[in-house]
């Protein structure tokens, strides 16, 4: 019971991080129809600029993990306005094409950029401690290994996830990204501004994926190289598909189904964790295509 528990509570963590980047996902592809493959290398972003950041942090406000966070999310968000405006922007009224392989052209260059000796370095990075790490103890003889760490992934994303959902129900931008999504044509007639919802899209996005990589720096500790985004990134985006592509709670849901089958399957085998995604993938396009809370959108011709 305890081991059950405790991979639980493991795929719970991992779960909330995935939550952050397939949110950016489903945002974009929600108003787009855009498959945002450099949204992983985002979240990469975010986590180097916690490394870079932190030291700074800490010695300005003197305390490193808030004002980290903010920052990188800053920096991210503005990184996918940048990225939104230069690089999809000119090709929206184009083939879905265009804009998929500018997508996978968008998250090499982010990858290998930032894998030259004068920008990230290909090194291993050992990163910062924003916090001090410490085991909470839980009263029974369940052998639970709870930290402030995993308390604070958790944490920090459902207050993301809550603000998310309040900006997007609550607010005249976010109403208009969801009329956006639900009829882009119409939207535009009744005087949306089609521009501002997109950017706005890809700045919320790549925001949450920032902060989502300063909580995989806190809880692995280290940043293996520039490429470190692609598998998390691969996992997120399975989770979106899961929930259903587009569907905001979908996105969350998927994750967390993403996050705790993989703490499972790994505590089998540790090659499972990785296997697992496509496993789930494979099975969700044969089920239920559209995804556990998607819907089925007939193509208009």
């Amino acid at each position: 019971m305890g081991q059950f528990l405790q991979q639980l509570i493991n795929g719970i963590q991992i779960g909330s991080i995935y939550a952050l980047i397939a949110l950016g996902y489903t945002m974009v592809y929600g108003i787009v129809r855009l498959i945002n493959f450099a949204h992983a290398d985002i979240f990469m972003v975010g986590a180097y600029m916690g490394f870079f950041l932190a030291p700074v942090m800490a010695r300005v406000f003197g305390g490193a993990f808030i004002p980290t966070i903010i920052a990188a999310m800053l920096i991210t968000g503005l990184l996918g306005f940048i990225m939104e405006k230069l690089a999809y922007r000119p090709l929206r009224y184009k083939s879905r094409l265009s804009a998929l392989i500018t997508a996978l052209g968008v998250s090499l260059f982010l990858e290998n950029f930032c894998a030259l000796p004068f920008v990230f370095t290909p090194a291993f990075r050992k990163f910062p401690d924003l916090i001090v790490a410490r085991n909470i103890p839980i009263p029974g003889n369940l052998g639970l290994n709870i930290s402030n760490v995993l308390l604070l992934d958790v944490g920090v994303s459902v207050i993301l996830m809550v603000l998310l959902f309040w900006f997007v129900n609550k607010t005249l931008i976010g109403k208009q990204m969801r009329a956006v999504a639900f009829d882009k044509p119409t939207a535009s007639l009744m005087g949306i501004n089609i521009d501002v919802v997109i950017s706005t899209a890809f700045i919320v996005g790549p925001a949450l994926a920032g902060a989502g990589g300063i909580l995989y720096g806190t809880t692995y500790g280290m940043l293996a190289s520039p490429f470190l985004g692609i598998w998390p990134g691969l996992k997120a985006f399975i989770a979106a598909v899961l929930g259903g592509i587009g569907n905001i709670p979908g996105a969350v849901l998927g994750a967390y189904i993403m996050g705790i089958s993989e703490a499972f399957a790994t505590s089998v085998n540790s090659n499972l964790g990785y296997g697992i995604a496509f496993a789930i993938l494979i099975g969700i396009l044969l089920v239920r295509p559209s995804g556990l809370l998607g819907k089925f959108m007939p193509e208009k011709v």
